[in-house]
């Protein structure tokens, strides 16, 4: 309904305005059912007419709120310019360098830039959020988890607040969210995250996407800890099939899915099969992110576990030496780095002793 007067009203008059005068008019006269009616009528009209008013200006003051932000924005754009291409090329560049493994140059910038986005984008921006996230998945590789936690639930808050639950960014904190809690060994805690995220972006991009593949995958770690292992293994096989197929054999994901399936096979004794796949899922992170990256060191301290398990504590000591060095220098403080040591004094232990030679 528009609300504009009737061509058949006096003029200027809307619907309800002329109803009124109708209902007016035949009370008048005595005819009550027919003024009843109208009456009626001209009341209902004007309901519906003043909840068109309430949503037409509820629509034009969001507009005029969206333009102002358009406004704000071109002005920080024109009047700030260089720092916000500064502020997001350090987002940008602080998380190449967590990519690569250089995770102390990405903590100090991501450290400097948070500042300087919270006061050109403000404190609840997506930017800020985008940054916070970031810089938690730093804080989980090298084991600062208090911190990480912090940020990723600073990061949900203002995604939740500015894109709606059902964003797809809103599924990548809650995946990462679950990541944490694994790596800190909380499964239980985990597991609710790592579904929220899959069925969130399941449902904007559909169960054969890669990106809900890689979810899975996390679920599925999640799920295993929490002593699922043949749900956990049904998630997994289809993971790795959808990045496979979207990506090929060399991939990221592809190389998290075979790593967590070696593990799956590692507990329930299949030794021979945790082998293959720990070794596969090495040598795509090797291709992937280049050799000794940090983020190859727990596969390396599993097939170390494993090595030691199947009595070849040589293998064993080259593996938890390999794992050793990708965190001594990468992230000295990682628990991960301790338990590579313990593996390493602990094959060293088993090696046969070195034949004496006698003169």
């Amino acid at each position: 309904m528009s609300g504009r007067a009737d061509p058949g009203s006096a003029a200027g008059q809307s619907p309800a305005e002329e109803l009124l005068r109708q209902g007016v008019r035949r009370r008048g006269e005595n005819a009550f059912t027919e003024a009843e009616r109208a009456l009626r009528a001209a009341a209902d009209q004007a309901r519906r007419d003043e909840q068109a008013r309430r949503d037409e200006q509820a629509r034009r003051d969001e507009q005029a709120r969206r333009d102002e932000q358009v406004r704000c924005d071109e002005q920080v754009r024109r009047d700030d310019g260089p720092t916000v291409v500064r502020v997001r090329a350090q987002i940008e560049l602080a998380t190449l360098w967590r990519m690569r493994g250089d995770y102390r140059r990405a903590g100090l910038l991501f450290a400097l830039t948070l500042p300087v986005a919270e006061r050109t984008f403000g404190p609840r921006s997506a930017e800020v959020a985008a940054l916070c996230n970031e810089w938690g998945v730093l804080g989980k590789y090298t084991g600062r988890f208090r911190q990480a936690e912090a940020l990723y639930l600073r990061a949900l808050e203002i995604l939740e607040e500015t894109r709606g639950p059902e964003h797809e960014d809103v599924a990548t904190v809650c995946h990462n969210l679950g990541g944490l809690a694994h790596a800190r060994g909380d499964h239980e805690a985990g597991e609710p995250w790592a579904r929220r995220a899959t069925q969130v972006r399941a449902r904007l991009l559909g169960e054969r996407h890669p990106r809900v593949a890689a979810d899975l995958a996390a679920w599925a770690a999640l799920v295993d800890g929490c002593g699922r292992p043949a749900e956990a293994e049904a998630l997994l096989r289809k993971a790795l099939a959808v990045s496979e197929a979207a990506y090929g054999p060399e991939h990221h994901d592809v190389a998290a899915a075979l790593h967590n399936l070696a593990a799956l096979a590692h507990r329930r004794g299949d030794l021979d099969e945790a082998r293959a796949r720990y070794a596969r899922a090495l040598a795509v992170k090797d291709a992937v992110l280049g050799p000794g990256h940090p983020e190859s060191a727990v596969t390396l301290i599993n097939l170390g576990a494993l090595h030691r398990a199947r009595r070849r504590p040589d293998q064993a000591e080259a593996c938890y030496g390999r794992a050793i060095e990708a965190l001594r220098r990468a992230a000295p403080d990682h628990p991960h780095l301790e338990a590579a040591r313990r593996g390493l004094a602990a094959a060293r232990a088993e090696l046969p002793p070195a034949p004496n030679h006698h003169p």
